[in-house]
């Protein structure tokens, strides 16, 4: 035999794609070529592989007159990384007939070591998710991404430490080939059992002391999966209200779970756990750059809007970020998703998170306050306030004004706080109205902030009493058509947070009362 086909594949971009491994010998001079749209560290598997092979006990292709080209297919995709290094191995073993096995419904993923080890590689839960999709019934992944990829149900996930023990496993023709060594069978991984308990809330709302205003603004933006603003001077809790907020999201169902995993397992940001079992929270520096924060770069990569999908994004000194990058949230505020065109193509990336920002009302954070002069000149806050465009104001559906806290009441410990898991508990029924309402209607969405016209028009029934003082309202605060149909949103939430379905003038109030306010922002 001098042709032999494996079958690899790789993910590109968020989305998983199977990848031909073919390969031919024929006799002639010495040539290893790969072609397909390799990148150079798919190049320089040649190396890796012949090394590997030569060193589990095989005649490695560098010691033999031979033209060998192997081909990655579909040619017109781009291939990155070394994932494709064992399916190259065993494909050029199968073609130079030093093994026989059948590779059909059969796919090899992981990086060669020199002395034939596997090296974990990236992205092996939609890999793995893929190759069910696409039909295969066995998997195999190096040792440490075995566990990942043991997530999903329907395909025999195999561990493999080393070369040799794979080929050993395939075939028993190689026996000879590696000495006295019994044959090595591999038995498939148990599926992996994940645990959704989340781990110990390290703060808890009834740590912080006075807010209440804030942290109701809190329990309606966990209810709904609002977006929310707060701002006040320096040291006046806004941060930990921020770090506490995580503690009053519903868990992730199984499916999220595994969709957050894939995003974390492609970035290569997913770390010992096999899974993530609880809403990602991100926290950006300011100084982060506009493609670090929606991705980019020549070859788009995910940024810290899809990093935080499914979950929480937080901006702390908000206004200190740079304009362009704050602009850049318009789409994945709106859409939930983010749009990166290059010349290329154009590609979609999920973020579908809940935004909470941070912010000082001017550059020293005194600005209005009742206890220490601001030092700021007219111009410099006229200019911080103006980082923030109305677009952006609009899309931000809570602003909530964190001031300063008696010093009286930060010394009282006889009491505390509503606690965050009494505040979830709520959370959770609200959500659970919601969803009960959507599914319902046909609609496959979770949230109130989710809800488009349509659905507005259908859920909220105002009478005629109502309408007038809330239309009335929204000509007061000039509020834009986004803005009014996101206090509708809010005032939903809220109506849920209280078990009813009948919208009514207090539900309405409380949710105009979270529009920004010109005077302090």
């Amino acid at each position: 035999m001098s042709f032999a086909k494996i079958f690899s594949a790789q993910s590109t971009l968020l989305k998983a794609q199977i990848i031909d491994v073919e390969i031919d010998l024929s006799s002639g001079l010495h040539q290893f070529s790969i072609v397909g749209l390799p990148d150079k560290g798919v190049e320089e598997s040649r190396d890796r592989v012949s090394s590997a092979i030569k060193n589990s006990g095989f005649t490695s292709p560098k010691q033999e007159n031979k033209k060998i080209i192997v081909a990655l297919a579909p040619a017109d995709v781009k291939k990155e990384g070394p994932a494709f290094d064992v399916a190259i191995a065993l494909a050029y073993l199968m073609a130079s007939e030093e093994i026989i096995f059948n590779p059909k419904e059969r796919l090899f993923l992981g990086e060669l070591s020199l002395d034939g080890e596997l090296r974990p590689i990236q992205g092996v839960l939609p890999l793995t998710r893929t190759a069910k999709e696409k039909g295969f019934k066995e998997i195999y992944v190096p040792k440490q991404n075995a566990t990942e990829a043991a997530l999903i149900d329907g395909i025999s996930v195999f561990a493999v430490s080393s070369l040799s023990e794979l080929v050993s496993h395939l075939d028993e023709t190689v026996k000879k080939k590696l000495g006295r060594r019994p044959k090595v069978t591999l038995v498939p991984e148990p599926k992996t059992i994940y645990k959704p308990e989340r781990p110990e809330i390290m703060l808890d709302l009834s740590d912080i002391k006075g807010q209440e205003n804030a942290k109701r603004a809190l329990e309606i933006a966990a209810a709904g999966g609002h977006n929310i603003a707060m701002y006040g001077p320096p040291g006046t809790g806004k941060t930990m209200l921020a770090k506490a907020f995580a503690g009053l999201l519903p868990e992730l169902s199984f499916e999220d779970m595994l969709e957050v995993t894939s995003i974390y397992s492609v970035a290569g940001q997913l770390k010992n756990q096999p899974i993530i079992v609880e809403p990602p929270v991100r926290t950006p520096h300011h100084t982060a750059s506009y493609v670090s924060l929606v991705g980019g770069g020549t070859n788009p990569k995910p940024g810290e809007v899809t990093l935080a999908h499914k979950g929480v994004l937080f901006l702390d000194e908000f206004p200190e970020f740079d304009k362009k990058v704050i602009e850049a949230l318009r789409q994945p505020l709106e859409d939930r998703v983010v749009t990166i065109s290059r010349a290329k193509a154009s590609v979609q990336f999920p973020a579908h998170f809940i935004l909470i920002a941070a912010m000082n009302p001017c550059p020293c954070g005194n600005w209005g306050s009742k206890d220490k002069r601001c030092i700021c000149a007219p111009a410099h806050i006229l200019r911080y306030q103006q980082k923030l465009s109305g677009p952006i104001m609009d899309r931000i559906d809570l602003w909530v004004e964190v001031p300063s806290v008696d010093h009286n009441k930060l010394s009282d410990t006889s009491s505390s706080g509503e606690k965050s898991s009494d505040i979830k508990t709520r959370v959770n029924a609200a959500r659970i109205l919601q969803q009960n309402r959507f599914k319902k209607a046909g609609r496959s969405i979770r949230t109130n902030a989710e809800m488009n016209t349509k659905d507005l028009s259908r859920d909220i029934i105002l009478s005629e009493k109502l309408k007038e003082f809330f239309n009335l309202s929204a000509k007061r605060l000039d509020l834009s058509a986004r803005a009014y149909h996101r206090v509708l949103k809010l005032a939903r939430t809220i109506a849920d947070l209280e078990g009813t379905e009948e919208l009514k003038e207090h539900h309405l109030a409380e949710a105009l009362q979270y529009r920004p306010k010109q005077k302090t922002i």
